[in-house]
């Protein structure tokens, strides 16, 4: 680090100095040639340094000159693109680190280190090392803790970045809820709207992955009106997006998909990552995510997986790891896995894995391995499957609260599993898994599986094969039915409509099989090659074939 009493010339005339010895190296691309001291240059230097009593001089010097500029690129955000800001700032990892590593091994220093972590925290997140991230924000509030000046604003940026790393790194617990509210205290003690935003949508978050819809939903609508008040739309439709998560879960598809279609149709992608979007997925990723499940619930198969995918090859296109684990997590896995397209779930799962592998993201790699199961059992491997889904869910550990209580996650599991357990023969733990999804879904309210779940049971009992079975899951297939009707899932109804078909036949009546399933499967307009349609176009086909046919006055 040269000397602020050096002039520019005098910088460059050493620099050539060290340049024609050999001591120094140059690196150039399309765009600037840097220079680095070779290691044993490095070394030499460093031990003189020490000796001369000027190591220390020399680091503090460093660690401000690092500290100063991530301030300084921290305000480029506003300006400058995403994908050129992490090539631009990338390469200073490992001066970053040094100077922390520096600025912490002294008290007396560590207000550098404060201030600078909470200036790269956004260099982290681009390079997805939320592992090394989260260490390093501990650190600083720690130190933060223990001394006597803090800084608001730096403790507030602090807790923001904490509370969204707990959600995605393997030690993610119930803290995040705390750093957010802290978080959102201070915004609103500073005024600062942008922190305000960052911090509402955190706390949405997590009430969301906790299954409290109806807070999720109030704290949505909060951030829509905070952002109403700020000239940029796309932070209104940010909120439009977390108002339709919330109601989907609720079972307001509708609604839902309004919001939806309007985030996709208006958002306009900024040459620019504001703080607001640097925790989260990226907004017409997250959109397409949730737009595809509704299209799927609404008996709109091909229309789902064209979003499935669209969401995919957009996070791939921008780069951004989490927004691709995301998609492929949420929603490409499982629409291919519901319309049986067995081998577009296999890539996207291979995809899933090598992501989380290769930037280590452990609880997206346990996402995907019990995706994987869920796979095997659609393939007939039920043991495996089980097996994987099991070992997928204990992967994810006692304090990773928000994420086991994902119902998401729940309800699919309850679903697939509950299913296979009844084809093994261990009927009577799949009613266990599914009446705990039942008793889960009723007491927070979240609806969106509510129908499938109760014709799961339907299905579980008849197995079962107890005293009063048919007339008991009868009940529930025509629960099932009344509630996706209320919900507009066609596709839910047409599973509903299958099972209750398909018991009426099996009870001596073919025709009120026929009239029951036959209306609900000319609604669909798409999809006749799926998995669950092909089902029932080839039940209403033995239906068909069954129906009385009547000759002249008598009946045979």
């Amino acid at each position: 680090m040269a000397s602020g009493e050096l002039t520019p010339s005098e910088v460059v005339d050493g620099l050539s100095n060290l340049l024609a010895k050999s001591l120094v190296a140059a690196e150039a691309d399309a765009t600037v040639t840097r220079y680095r001291l070779l290691d044993t240059t490095r070394a030499y230097a460093l031990e003189k340094l020490g000796e001369a009593g000027e190591r220390e001089q020399l680091a503090r010097r460093h660690a401000e000159y690092f500290r100063d500029l991530f301030e300084q690129t921290e305000a480029e955000l506003e300006t400058r693109s995403s994908a050129e800001w992490p090539v631009d700032y990338g390469l200073q990892i490992d001066d970053l680190r040094a100077a922390l590593d520096w600025a912490f091994s002294s008290d007396d220093d560590a207000s550098i280190g404060v201030a600078l972590t909470a200036a790269a925290v956004p260099l982290w997140t681009h390079l997805s090392l939320l592992d090394e991230c989260r260490s390093r924000v501990d650190l600083a509030l720690a130190a933060m803790e223990v001394g006597t000046n803090p800084d608001a604003r730096r403790e507030m940026k602090l807790r923001a970045a904490l509370g969204a790393l707990l959600m995605y790194t393997k030690d993610a617990d119930p803290g995040a809820d705390a750093a957010w509210t802290r978080a959102l205290e201070i915004a609103e003690s500073l005024d600062d709207a942008e922190y305000r935003l960052v911090s509402l949508w955190g706390l949405w978050f997590i009430h969301g992955a906790s299954s409290r819809h109806r807070m999720a939903l109030e704290l949505a609508q909060r951030f829509y009106a905070l952002a109403a008040k700020r000239p940029d739309r796309n932070y209104q439709l940010v909120g439009e997006r977390m108002i339709a998560i919330a109601q989907h879960y609720l079972g307001d598809h509708f609604s839902a998909r309004r919001h939806l279609e309007r985030v996709l149709a208006e958002y306009v992608s900024p040459d620019y990552t504001s703080p607001l979007l640097r925790f989260q997925f990226r907004p017409p990723v997250a959109a397409r995510v949730f737009l595809a499940w509704i299209l799927w619930l609404q008996g709109l198969p091909d229309q789902a997986i064209r979003a499935a995918e669209n969401s995919v090859e957009e996070a791939r296109a921008a780069n951004h790891v989490l927004s691709l684990c995301y998609a492929l997590t949420r929603v490409a896995c499982p629409i291919a896995l519901l319309v049986g397209d067995l081998a577009a779930a296999e890539s996207y799962l291979k995809m899933l894995l090598d992501q989380s592998t290769r930037h280590s993201l452990p609880l997206w790699g346990a996402l995907g391995r019990s995706h994987w199961g869920v796979l095997l059992i659609k393939r007939g491997d039920l043991d495996a499957g089980l097996r994987l889904l099991r070992d997928g869910y204990d992967e994810f550990g006692e304090g990773r609260v928000a994420w086991r209580l994902t119902t998401f996650r729940t309800f699919r599991d309850a679903m697939v599993a509950g299913e296979a357990l009844g084809r093994a023969g261990q009927i009577g733990d799949g009613l266990v898994l599914v009446e705990e999804a039942i008793d889960h879904s009723e007491r927070t309210e979240e609806r969106w599986a509510f129908a499938e779940l109760l014709r799961i049971k339907g299905e579980l009992l008849l197995l079962q094969g107890t005293q009063n079975a048919a007339a008991v899951a009868e009940d529930h297939f025509r629960q099932a039915l009344d509630w996706a009707r209320r919900q507009g899932a066609l596709s839910w109804e047409l599973r509903a409509a299958t099972s209750l078909a398909r018991l009426l036949r099996d009870q001596g009546h073919p025709p009120d099989a026929l009239a029951l399933l036959q209306p609900v499967f000319d609604r669909f307009t798409e999809g006749f090659a799926t998995a669950d349609l092909e089902t029932a176009k080839a039940l209403l086909d033995t239906l068909r074939s069954s129906r009385p046919v009547i000759i002249g006055s008598g009946t045979t």
